[in-house]
């Protein structure tokens, strides 16, 4: 019997199984998360005495031999019971009879599932993080390994100016700062306790939300009960959208790699082992890897559309339209970690070929330079201008080909401390050491 379900009501089996859906095995990605907000409710429970200190302990201890069951063995859920939820309740009320049943009071599944989500969306944001610093050490670290490899710069697909492979791993690395900064923004809004707000409208027991909020570890709460409720879709919105952008620095560099490593372009070269092969061209060393991260990466920044979409128009209060939004964001974190990390491995390994410049297709990406060498001979710059591009209108251009630029960001300053120094703070502003603290306080006692 379903929690909801009454003596009288029974559901056809095709009206449930079109309403469930997927959602149980999403409601796997949850279950952790579950003992989690149960664990604070029960502490909630015990303070204003609707569990008596016994009642509690009892409860408290079986919550965290579940927990670690599921972190050690995993957990399925049996064909008869409706969701996550439902099954810590069955769990808690075999083991402890009446005392089990206990555990849903002063709250709905609707804040339940809504905890549940924040503490699930907080943890993956959290290995996000720690993967994309990682890369973005490597991206700094080869910046500076390559930094005096200079290479083609493209406006239009058409060679335009100088640039470096310092630049070109650095302004990566620049664009990982900025893609960390909507994760942050995004944990902002996560981290804040919906808990407490049941089915949107509140409980007239004397819940104490603030204590489960220290309890989880969250910054504060969602204060208004109906808003908490309406918060559903929007924090997974933003976090999508923060996910998008990473998904596209990631797909961009991708994409440039792709090309860098075609024959026509012969500017850099990755391990065989790294790449695959044709079944009737022996020469072939695809770039795999790069194009499914491409791929990949390209479907990841349609998620926040497809949330937008599924929550368009709803008016206040819990729909059941939510559930669909589990199964567009909850594997799309793997997804991601997995792009990152191959992403990382395949820059790591790359080799990248030296004196490219020295090619004589590529004298006028120095056409620029040599205007202004004239600038700074005194002639005004349309005329410096007018100047080379008369002479490589007449087959007449020989440029110099040494660089000198020295500004913030420039081929001979990238600037990669400060950049650093960028990122570091932006990791800093994640409160990852005191949420961790407060979960393990909540798990040891």
């Amino acid at each position: 019997m379903k929690l909801w379900q009454k003596h009288t009501t029974k559901t056809s089996a095709l009206v449930e199984a079109f309403t469930t859906g997927r959602d149980r095995e999403m409601d796997l990605y949850l279950a952790p998360y579950d003992v989690l907000g149960s664990l604070a409710h029960v502490k909630m429970l015990t303070s204003i005495q609707l569990l008596t200190a016994e009642e509690g302990d009892m409860l408290t201890k079986e919550l965290r031999r579940i927990y670690q069951q599921i972190l050690n063995e995993g957990i399925e859920l049996p064909a008869e019971v409706e969701d996550i939820h439902s099954y810590m309740e069955l769990l808690l009320t075999q083991l402890l009879g009446d005392t089990g049943k206990k555990i849903h009071a002063a709250r709905s599944r609707n804040d339940q599932v809504l905890v549940d989500i924040r503490l699930f969306l907080r943890q993956e944001v959290e290995e996000i993080v720690q993967a994309t610093a990682s890369l973005f050490e490597l991206l700094q670290r080869q910046s500076e390994q390559f930094k005096h490899h200079l290479m083609p710069g493209y406006t239009h697909l058409q060679l335009a100016m100088p640039s470096s492979f310092g630049l070109w791993f650095g302004a990566y690395a620049e664009s990982l700062v900025d893609d960390m900064v909507a994760l942050q923004a995004a944990y902002q809004v996560i981290n804040k306790n919906p808990l407490g707000s049941a089915a949107g409208y509140g409980s007239s027991f004397p819940v104490n939300r603030t204590l489960t909020t220290a309890l989880l570890g969250f910054d504060t709460l969602n204060y208004n009960v109906v808003y908490a409720q309406m918060s559903r879709g929007k924090s997974e919105r933003i976090t999508a959208a923060a996910i998008a952008s990473l998904a596209d620095t990631l797909a961009r560099i991708s994409m440039d790699a792709c090309l860098f490593l075609n024959q026509e372009f012969n500017f850099i070269s990755f391990p065989a082992e790294l790449t695959t092969g044709s079944s009737i061209m022996p020469h072939k060393k695809n770039p795999d890897v790069l194009e499914l991260i491409r791929a990949h990466c390209n479907r990841l920044k349609a998620l926040p559309n497809e949330l937008a979409l599924i929550s368009t128009n709803l008016p206040a209060g819990y729909h059941r339209d939510w559930q669909l939004m589990k199964e567009h964001l909850f594997p799309a974190f793997q997804n991601l970690k997995d792009c990152l990390q191959m992403l990382e491995r395949m820059l790591a390994q790359v080799t990248i070929r030296e004196n490219i410049l020295e090619e004589e297709k590529y004298k006028y990406l120095f056409s620029v330079e040599e205007v202004n060498r004239l600038v700074q001979q005194g002639i005004p710059f349309r005329e410096a201008y007018r100047q080379v591009g008369d002479s490589i209108e007449r087959g007449e251009f020989a440029p110099a080909t040494a660089i000198h630029h020295t500004h913030e960001g420039s081929i001979g300053n990238l600037c990669n401390d400060q950049i650093r120094e960028e990122m570091h703070r932006v990791v800093a502003g994640f409160p990852f050491e005191r949420v961790n603290s407060a979960l393990k306080s909540l798990l040891a006692g």
